[in-house]
C-alpha cells in the first residue's frame, strides 16, 4: 500500500500523524505526513473512510487523567491492500499557558495532543521508544506549528528500519512474559487456551499502556503470532454513506471465491458444538443475504458543530444496539444476534475455492483451506486472527459496535472504558488485568478451560523458575532459564506437543492431559481445521504427548489443592476461614473461645469439602467466579 501522497512507498512507516482535541470538533487529525488523503494538504483533517476511528485510537478514552501514555492499535487495510496497519501513539498534555504560540482555538486550560506512527510492521516497542523521544521534543518546542521535527522522524524511521528483520529481539521489545507470569501466575495458561478456542476475549485496565502491554504479551506466547499472525487481524469495514457505498463494496466483489467453509460445513460444526454441550452459532435472520449486510455499521458520526459534551460523553443506551440502525435493518440486528462462524473474506491474494460437499474432508472441512499467513515448517503461526476474528489491542468507545456485529466472528480486544466491562454479555471472557482475574459466565467454557494436572505441572514449573529469579538483577528478563525467551520457548514446546498429539491416530490417551472438553472444542475451531488440513513435515520431529505427562503423586495433590485454594470460590472460603482462625487466636490468646470455635468449625468444614473433591469431580462454579474449578485428580 502506497502512502497517500506518494512518499517512500517501500518504507515500513506509512504516516506520521498528529491528533489533537478540539473543544468543538472533538478528536481530529491536525497534521499528517505524508497526507492521509492524496489531494489534501498536511493540515487536512479528512480521513480515509476505513480509518475514521483513527483520532479516537490515538487519543484514547480518559487521556485527560494522565500526563502521558502510549497506545498500540490496529487499523484495517485501505483499498487495494489486505494487510493490517499497526499504529503506535504517544500522547501528552501540557498547560495552555505554557505555550509560546497559543492559537485561537485553544480555549481550555490544558492542551492534549498525540503523535502517532502508522507502520507496515509490528515493531511496537521499537516504534514506541523512538516516538516517545520525538513526542517529548515536539512538546518542548511549545509551538505545535513547528512540524519539521515530525517530517524528520518519518525520514529517520524509514531509513533506520528499512530492511529490518522481524526477529524476536525487535518484535518483542517491551513485552515481558516474566512480568505477565508474576502477575497472572497459573492463569497465564488459561489465557493461552482461551485464545486457542477463538473466544470473545476482552482485556480491561487503565491506563492504556498497561492494557496493550498485557494483551500483546499474551499474544507473544504464540509462536510467530506477532511477527506474521496479525496481518489479517483488523479486517473490519466501517460502512460508508450511501454515496460512497459502491467504493466500499469494490474490494468485496467476488467474495464467494474466498469463502472457505460452506453453509453445510457451518451446520456440521454447529452440530459438533451441540454434541460438546456448547451453544451453537445460529443462522442469520431471514433475508440477510446481501454482501452489503456483512459490512460493519459504526455509530453515526457527530457533526463538526457538535457541542463539547457531545464528544466527551456517549449515551450508554446507544451501546445496547451495538450499531446505529438504518432503515430496513431491524430484522437483521435484533439483540443477541449471533455471529456467523466462518463465512468471511480471506486475503484476496490467496484465493480459496469453495469445494463441493462431496469433496469435503473429515468434519466437512474444505480441502482447499489455507491460512494465507507466512508459516514456519511447523505450520505456525496458527490462523487464529483470520476470517473475521479480530485483534484490537486498544478499542475506542466509538468501536463498541464491533463486539456485537454479525460479521465479527470473535475478538481479542482491549478497553479502558467501564462501559465495555459492564456489557459482559457481549464477551465470553473479561480479563480484569488489575486484579489478574478471568471472569467467565458460561459454565461450559469454564469446564473447557479447567487446567489438568499435567497443565498445572507445566505452569507451576514456569512460575517457580520466574519467581526464583525475580530478584536477579543480572537476569532482567534477558537470561535463558526463567527469562523472557525461555518462557516463550516453553509455550512453543507446549503448542508443538499439543499439535503433535492431535496428529496421532490413537490420540485420546495423549490428549486427555490437555483436557478432553478443551480438545473437543479446539478441534472445531477455524485455526485447528486450517492447520490440520495441511501437511507440516517438521512435526514428525516432535514427540507427542503433554510435556509434563506422568503418574499422579502426592505432589500433584498438593499442587491441585494449592491452585484450587487460590482460584476457586470454595478455596477462597477455606482461606478466609483459616485467616479468621489465625486472627482470633492472636487476639484472644487461646483457641477455646466462641469466635475461634466457630472459625475452626468453618475451616474444618471447608477442609472436608476440599478433600472430597480429590475423589469426586467438583461442581461448576457459579456465574461471576473468576476461574474454572479444578478437574478431577485421581491418585
Amino acid at each position: 500500500m502506497e502512502p497517500r501522497g506518494g512518499h517512500d512507498p517501500k518504507g515500513p512507516v506509512l504516516h506520521i500523524v498528529v491528533v489533537g482535541f478540539h473543544h468543538k470538533k472533538g478528536c481530529q487529525v491536525e497534521f499528517s505526513y505524508p497526507p492521509l488523503m492524496p489531494d489534501e494538504g498536511h493540515d487536512s483533517s479528512l480521513l480515509p473512510d476505513e480509518w475514521r476511528y483513527l483520532p479516537f485510537l490515538c487519543l484514547p478514552d480518559g487521556a485527560h487523567n494522565y500526563q502521558e501514555d502510549t497506545v498500540y492499535f490496529h487499523l484495517p487495510p485501505l483499498s487495494g491492500d489486505m494487510k493490517c496497519v499497526y499504529g503506535v501513539s504517544c500522547y501528552r498534555q501540557i498547560e495552555a499557558k505554557a505555550l509560546k504560540v497559543r492559537q485561537a482555538d485553544v480555549t481550555r486550560e490544558t492542551v492534549q495532543k498525540s503523535v502517532c506512527v502508522l507502520s507496515r510492521v509490528p515493531l511496537y516497542g521499537l516504534l514506541q521508544a523512538k516516538l516517545q523521544l520525538i513526542t517529548h521534543a515536539y512538546f518542548e518546542e511549545k509551538d505545535f506549528s513547528q512540524i519539521s521535527i515530525l517530517k524528520e522522524l518519518y525520514e529517520h524511521m524509514n531509513g533506520s528500519l528499512r530492511g529490518s528483520a522481524l526477529d524476536g529481539s525487535q518484535v518483542y521489545l517491551g513485552l515481558s512474559p516474566r512480568d505477565l507470569i508474576l502477575h497472572f501466575r497459573h492463569k497465564v495458561l488459561i489465557l493461552f487456551k482461551l485464545i486457542l478456542l477463538e473466544k470473545k476475549v476482552l482485556f480491561y485496565v487503565s491506563p492504556v499502556s498497561r492494557l496493550v502491554g498485557a494483551l500483546m504479551t499474551v499474544l507473544s506466547l504464540f509462536p510467530g503470532m506477532i511477527e506474521h499472525g496479525l496481518v489479517d487481524s483488523s479486517h473490519y469495514r466501517p460502512k460508508s454513506s450511501s454515496s460512497e457505498e459502491p467504493a466500499v463494496l469494490e474490494g468485496v466483489v467476488g467474495a464467494e471465491e474466498f469463502v472457505s467453509v460452506s453453509v453445510t460445513d457451518i451446520a456440521i460444526a454447529s452440530a459438533g458444538l451441540e454434541l460438546e454441550g456448547l451453544e451453537p452459532d445460529r443462522p442469520a435472520a431471514e433475508g440477510q443475504t446481501s454482501e452489503d449486510e456483512h459490512l460493519l455499521k459504526p455509530p453515526a458520526c457527530a457533526s463538526p458543530e457538535s457541542s463539547e459534551s457531545d464528544w466527551e460523553t456517549l449515551d450508554p443506551s446507544v451501546l445496547e444496539d451495538g450499531a446505529a440502525r438504518e432503515p430496513g435493518q431491524e430484522a437483521q440486528e435484533q439483540p443477541g444476534q449471533p455471529e456467523l462462524p466462518d463465512a468471511f473474506l480471506s486475503q484476496p491474494d490467496v484465493p480459496i475455492t469453495v469445494q463441493p460437499q462431496s469433496a469435503s474432508g473429515p468434519g466437512g472441512v474444505s480441502q482447499g483451506l489455507v491460512s494465507g499467513l507466512e508459516e514456519d515448517q511447523y505450520g505456525l503461526p496458527l490462523a487464529i486472527f483470520t476470517k473475521g476474528y479480530l485483534c484490537l489491542p486498544y478499542m475506542a468507545l466509538q468501536q463498541h459496535h464491533l463486539l456485537s456485529d454479525v460479521s465479527v466472528r470473535g475478538f481479542v480486544a482491549g478497553a479502558t472504558n467501564i462501559l465495555f466491562r459492564q456489557q459482559r454479555h457481549l464477551s465470553d471472557a473479561v480479563i480484569e488485568v488489575e486484579e489478574a482475574q478471568i471472569q467467565i459466565q458460561d459454565p461450559e467454557l469454564r469446564k473447557m478451560l479447567s487446567l489438568t494436572t499435567a497443565d498445572l505441572r507445566f505452569v507451576d514449573y514456569l512460575v517457580k523458575h520466574v519467581t526464583e529469579n525475580r530478584d536477579d538483577v543480572f537476569l532482567d528478563g534477558t537470561g535463558w532459564e526463567g527469562g523472557d525467551e525461555w518462557i516463550r520457548a516453553q509455550f512453543t514446546l507446549y503448542l508443538h506437543s499439543l499439535l503433535s498429539s492431535a496428529l496421532q491416530e490413537d490420540n485420546e490417551r495423549l490428549l486427555v492431559d490437555y483436557g478432553a472438553p478443551f480438545v473437543s472444542a479446539w478441534k472445531i475451531t477455524h485455526n485447528f481445521r486450517v492447520w490440520d488440513n495441511n501437511k507440516h513435515p517438521a512435526m514428525t520431529s516432535i514427540t507427542p504427548g503433554h510435556p509434563f505427562q506422568g503418574q499422579y503423586s502426592v505432589a500433584d495433590v498438593k499442587l491441585r489443592l494449592s491452585h484450587s485454594v487460590q482460584n476457586s470460590e470454595r478455596g477462597k472460603k477455606f482461606g478466609n476461614a483459616m485467616m479468621t482462625t489465625s486472627r482470633s487466636v492472636v487476639q484472644t490468646g487461646k483457641a477455646v473461645g466462641q469466635s475461634v470455635g466457630g472459625a475452626l468449625t468453618s475451616a474444618k468444614s471447608a477442609m472436608s469439602s476440599w478433600f472430597s473433591t480429590l475423589s469426586h469431580p467438583p461442581p461448576v462454579a457459579g456465574p461471576g467466579s473468576p476461574e474454572p474449578a479444578g478437574t478431577e485428580v485421581k491418585p
